[in-house]
């Protein structure tokens, strides 16, 4: 491995900005192949407080889109994933999860914690564009979803700015409900959650699901994993300072 190696900084859409740069690199033809994700291990005391001063850690749960949501669980984790043409996957005999389609990122120049409807839409609107699909295509969304009160209904409102129509039936979950936010391995672990749905036809759930709230009037698969067979899917990574990030995933049919 002695080709190019970098770090995307941009707090919880980092790991989303370093996958969707590899796969850019890849398709333009500077690199063969790549092994891009993220990583986190952010438990500690100094960090823990931190978060807690900004208001935004849970008492007890992480619960995405429910009324009764109280903010977010710190998790650790990191995935990563080996990404390279087919022609190459196929020549070496490579088991394939799923096609990276596109992927799209924005700047909402908004506010440093305060995220924006129409930043986090672009994102989404780019990644679609850059994959060739419409967003009738989509037939899941892995929401960025932090159970804070600002996130999940600017989250719900920029997934209609884009859908339309189409997101009174799109299927959007936060996997952030069962493994927390992991910051900067985010994209990583719910791109991969994201590349298994498509996989395995089985949609993760929103977990500690309650009470509806019509400010989050999306079908957010409550408590349950689905079975569904989807076509292609996008992950959304909003982080602070407005810095968005959204990869488009296509189902591999081999």
């Amino acid at each position: 491995m002695t080709g190019a190696t970098f770090t995307t900084s941009t707090a919880c859409s980092s790991a989303n900005h370093a996958i969707g740069q590899a796969f850019w690199l890849i398709r333009q033809g500077t690199l063969d192949a790549a092994i891009a994700g993220g990583s986190e291990a952010p438990i500690c005391n100094g960090h823990l407080r931190a978060w807690e001063t900004m208001r935004v850690v849970s008492p007890d749960t992480c619960r995405p889109f429910s009324k009764d949501r109280s903010g977010v669980i710190l998790g650790e984790g990191g995935a990563m994933f080996v990404m390279e043409t087919l022609e190459s996957a196929q020549a070496r005999g490579a088991k394939i999860y799923a096609e990276i389609a596109g992927f799209g990122m924005s700047a909402d120049a908004h506010h440093l914690t305060m995220p924006l409807a129409e930043g986090a839409a672009k994102a989404m609107r780019g990644a679609l564009k850059d994959a060739g699909l419409s967003p009738e295509k989509i037939g899941y969304v892995n929401a960025h979803g932090t159970a804070t009160q600002a996130n999940d209904s600017m989250e719900t409102a920029a997934i209609k700015l884009t859908f339309g129509d189409h997101a009174k039936t799109l299927p959007v979950s936060s996997t952030k409900s069962m493994h927390g936010h992991t910051l900067g391995a985010a994209g990583a672990i719910e791109s991969a959650a994201t590349v298994l749905a498509l996989h395995n036809s089985l949609l993760p759930p929103t977990a500690n699901f309650n009470e509806v709230d019509p400010e989050c009037d999306l079908d957010v698969i409550p408590n349950k994993a689905r079975p569904a067979e989807v076509d292609a899917a996008i992950s959304n990574s909003f982080a602070f300072g407005g810095l968005n990030a959204v990869l488009a995933f296509k189902r591999w049919n081999s």
